[in-house]
């Protein structure tokens, strides 16, 4: 509640989320195992999360206990049908974290997209009506830079990009990086590079070691200091069901996920991602 100096009456402040999408067009570099841990590690420390899952796979879903057969109102319904988002969202295990699960009928709604006007703008109307009861959105995005994940940019405050610390994700990063200033540009100007996050990573190599001084020399102050390592425990969680801290809080991964959240938490608090 705040006071307003004029008249002595207390009045409701809403405070939107904030709005993230975790992208990388290259599979296979962390980014549903970011998307989720993220987002968990971020509710587990005391704020109201919502993980969209926003791949046609369905991964994320799955990863928090939504397997497709669970699955009764998905993404989908919201960005095409006539079903509302607050209908689509569903609980998880962390009690401040909920999910928007996605099935393959997503594909369609790519498909679908292409002949609506506004086509770029469908999740953003979506997420507007639920924006109000978080204070994140993390949206995992597919692995490419089609009209999904464009929706995804338009509807998102900043942009999470995980990467592999090897040459060839150099020039995907590029591509990604021109592909949100495109979009900033004609679409939505606050949008934002939040930042990059090395996951796999080997610190023993030097390979390793100047992909990730190379990226911190072009774009300084938007590399994460939180590197996420290779982790069996990790890459055992989604067969569970469960984020890796619900399936294994002590092991490495967790732990970098959690030191992550409270780097990123830092960052969107104290605006050093704008």
């Amino acid at each position: 509640m705040k006071l307003c100096l004029v008249t002595g009456a207390c009045y409701e402040v809403l405070v939107m989320a904030r709005i993230v999408a975790v992208a990388n067009q290259k599979g296979g570099v962390g980014k549903t195992t970011t998307a989720v841990n993220l987002a968990a590690s971020v509710a587990a420390a005391d704020h109201k999360v919502l993980l969209v899952d926003f791949d046609p796979q369905g991964n994320a879903s799955s990863s928090v206990g939504y397997s497709k057969d669970r699955v009764e109102l998905s993404i989908y319904d919201a960005l095409i049908g006539d079903v509302a988002m607050s209908d689509c969202v569903r609980p998880t295990e962390i009690t401040t974290l909920f999910v928007v699960p996605a099935t393959m009928d997503l594909v369609g709604a790519e498909i679908e997209l292409i002949g609506s006007e506004s086509r770029e703008s469908y999740l953003k109307r979506a997420l507007a009506t639920v924006a109000d009861s978080y204070d994140y959105i993390i949206i995992d995005c597919p692995p490419s830079l089609g009209m999904l994940t464009l929706n995804a940019l338009v509807a998102a405050d900043g942009v999470v990009v995980p990467m592999q610390a090897e040459y060839f994700a150099l020039e995907g990063l590029g591509a990604l990086v021109s592909t949100i200033e495109k979009v900033r540009e004609a679409y939505n100007a606050k949008l934002d590079l939040e930042g990059i996050l090395f996951c796999m990573y080997d610190p023993r190599t030097n390979l390793a070691c100047q992909v990730k001084g190379e990226v911190e020399s072009h774009m300084p102050n938007k590399v994460y200091e939180t590197l996420i390592p290779r982790n069996v425990r990790l890459s055992e969680s989604p067969s569970h069901g469960k984020p890796v801290l619900l399936y294994d809080f002590r092991c490495a991964g967790s732990k970098s996920y959690m030191q992550l959240a409270h780097e990123f938490v830092e960052r969107t608090s104290h605006g050093t991602a704008a």
